[in-house]
């Protein structure tokens, strides 16, 4: 393992005023984005709207540090021949790629999964180096409450133990391949939850984490980190401010993040667009925390480039604007330097 290697990497990912694209949707997730918008599945949309993302200047050169890859994905070319991973290294980003093979329930837990993957995993890590990619993500799905009961039992200890474990043998494997690790354990944003357990849970799975990280013999100064804010649950009647969402998130990863880690990179979770900006850009206002904070965000980056493009060809312009609006607005916020006022204002 060379930890300096993996480290330049890491830090290059978590870049202030950069972050990371998450284009990683698998085939169901990215039909369902295209359903919304009215455009057919089929491997040529597909490729077509990922082309028009990584082609995208100057949000790709100047706002994106790393683009997260689909197994689909990694293998493809842009319309005229140029693979995607060349289309974004030329851009000066990184590739990486999706790993994990998706969730199934976790025996003896209800309520609780675990994510498939690791089998295989290690041959998968050097085809994937050889196409290219120098980050891979694994997540972790860890459920409080679901949206139509309130379960108070979740997550078990037993649960975070066992989805931890699996992010560390994934992380290790990794960092044997010359790759950097995403470690992601996302506790979700729905049901009925408040703040305070959600708080609660985030503590007690990043303490998790980490231990298995250690004890994986993970080097933690080559990896990233993807956790979820700490918020309360989507259907929860009262709902934190902007300000308790940062000051709590922050707390809690002062309480169980080494300063090894180079940076933290936020999944959105289904947050709205300008929502995860402002709460990304209020932790870094306030700051002072020993890494860097910045983006890594799916659907709160693409969907409002989605809903300009449609699927139409015409409307490649406006997708890349709107694309590039979102894109300089995260990098901002991860500089601590957003506003509403800027965000209101879309450069042509």
């Amino acid at each position: 393992m060379d930890i300096q290697a993996l480290n330049k990497i890491a830090v290059k990912m978590v870049e202030p005023g950069t972050g990371i694209l998450a284009a990683d949707e698998s085939t169901g997730t990215i039909g369902k984005r295209l359903a919304s918008i009215g455009a057919e599945n089929n491997e040529d949309n597909r490729r077509d709207w990922r082309e028009m993302l990584f082609r995208t200047q100057p949000a790709m050169n100047d706002y994106i540090s790393g683009v997260i890859l689909f197994d689909e994905t990694i293998r493809q070319s842009a319309k005229d021949g140029t693979p995607f991973v060349k289309l974004i290294q030329d851009a000066g980003a990184i590739p990486g790629i999706k790993v994990d093979k998706g969730i199934t329930p976790l025996a003896g837990r209800p309520g609780e999964t675990i994510t498939q993957g690791l089998d295989g995993l290690r041959e998968r890590l050097a085809e994937y180096y050889e196409l290219g990619a120098r980050f891979a993500k694994w997540r972790a799905v860890i459920e409080i409450s679901h949206p139509d009961q309130y379960v108070g039992q979740t997550p078990t200890r037993g649960g975070l133990k066992a989805n931890n474990h699996a992010l560390g043998r994934y992380a290790a494997l990794c960092q044997e391949a010359g790759i950097v690790p995403i470690v992601e354990p996302e506790i979700l944003m729905g049901g009925y939850h408040s703040v305070e357990r959600c708080h609660e849970v985030t503590r007690k799975t990043l303490n998790s984490l980490f231990t298995e990280l250690y004890e994986q013999g993970v080097a933690l100064e080559g990896i990233v980190l993807k956790p979820n804010m700490v918020v309360a649950g989507k259907l929860c009647a009262e709902q934190p401010s902007r300000q308790e969402i940062a000051e709590r998130t922050i707390q809690v990863l002062k309480d169980t993040v080494p300063s090894a880690v180079p940076g933290i990179a936020f999944l959105s979770g289904g947050q709205a667009n300008e929502e995860a900006t402002r709460n990304l850009d209020m932790m870094n206002k306030i700051g002072g925390f020993p890494w860097k904070l910045t983006y890594s965000y799916g659907r709160a980056l693409q969907q409002s480039a989605l809903f300009a493009w449609k699927g139409d060809a015409a409307n490649y312009d406006a997708a890349q604007t709107a694309f590039n609006h979102r894109a300089r607005m995260n990098g901002l916020a991860s500089k601590g330097e957003w506003s509403a006022e800027i965000d209101d204002t879309v450069d042509a």
